[in-house]
């Protein structure tokens, strides 16, 4: 078996479709599959399965009629804008649009937290990516849980019945999505405290990437383990096998890249879709026209 097939079936290991068997703890964020990869067969790897993703992105776009939507989420510093750099690169740019969640303003408060969501879920034949997403209501919300206070929410906030209400409206919000067609990836890079203190550390001590630091991420890293807590919850609530949660090893950055495009490879493979066919008059049509252009002919 050569190494790609190898790869592809240990990402199994990876995938969650059932919340009540997980547990976040016994996931290894520095585990590269044992396979023997070094970070320069990830490379080559990775150029060859990308090139197997432009195809399949094609048959997506051509047939129009799934989409997919791809969610990544993670600590500070997990590697959510290299893996979107590295593994959509080479793409069709038409066929993928790209949606970073930020805080939402005071006109998306005045409606569901779920609202701008929806509104940014991918058309047939297009992959969308999320940057962060609707879980941000259950992870930063969760942790910090004064942030509702702007959301003009009825009712007791801050209570268990409050969070199941909110797993229940992802979940149903995933199946729905699901049922009109969109594959539904939640990948969560899955680094270590260690890991993400040497990332920021890098940060400050390379002048070309200070831009990329904030203080915020010293701030929130105080709340390290609030915030296991949280992904560890909105996981198990929320995995199912129409939208499986991918928890992707992260201390490597050219191994958690791979996970992730291996897992929408599959994801696509599975659709089985080939290239459309033009009913018979249609295909008559195109053989006159391309007769009439070949008559043109010096």
């Amino acid at each position: 078996m050569n190494k790609l097939a190898k790869f592809l079936r240990a990402l199994d290991s990876y995938h969650v479709t059932d919340g009540d068997k997980f547990d976040l703890s016994k996931c290894n964020p520095d585990d590269d599959g044992d396979l023997g990869l070094t970070k320069e067969d990830g490379a080559k790897l990775l150029k060859d399965v990308k090139e197997q993703l432009q195809d399949l992105q094609d048959l997506l776009y051509a047939n129009q009629t799934s989409s997919v939507l791809i969610i990544l989420q993670g600590m500070d510093a997990a590697g959510k804008d290299g893996t979107i750099k590295h593994v959509m690169s080479g793409v069709n740019p038409q066929g993928v649009s790209v949606t970073s969640f930020k805080q939402p303003g005071p006109a998306e408060l005045q409606h569901g937290f779920l609202w701008r969501i929806h509104a940014a879920a991918p058309q047939v034949g297009r992959i969308a990516i999320f940057n962060r997403s609707h879980y941000e209501d259950v992870l930063v919300t969760r942790v910090h849980p004064e942030i509702l206070e702007r959301e003009h929410l009825p009712g007791p906030v801050n209570t268990p019945e409050f969070w199941k209400g909110r797993y229940s409206d992802i979940r149903h919000l995933e199946h729905y999505l699901n049922r009109q067609g969109t594959i539904v990836l939640k990948f969560f890079l899955h680094i270590s405290r260690e890991e993400q203190r040497e990332r920021l550390l890098e940060r400050l001590n390379v002048p070309e990437k200070r831009w990329k630091f904030s203080p915020a991420d010293i701030h929130e890293r105080e709340y390290w383990d609030d915030y296991t807590k949280a992904y560890q919850d909105a996981i198990a609530e929320t995995a199912r096998p129409h939208a499986p949660w991918i928890v992707v090893p992260a201390n490597h950055k050219w191994y958690a890249r791979l996970v992730v495009i291996g897992a929408i490879i599959r994801a696509l493979k599975a659709l089985g879709q080939t290239e459309p066919k033009p009913a018979p008059e249609v295909t008559q049509s195109l053989d006159d026209y391309r007769a009439r252009l070949m008559a043109e002919k010096k």
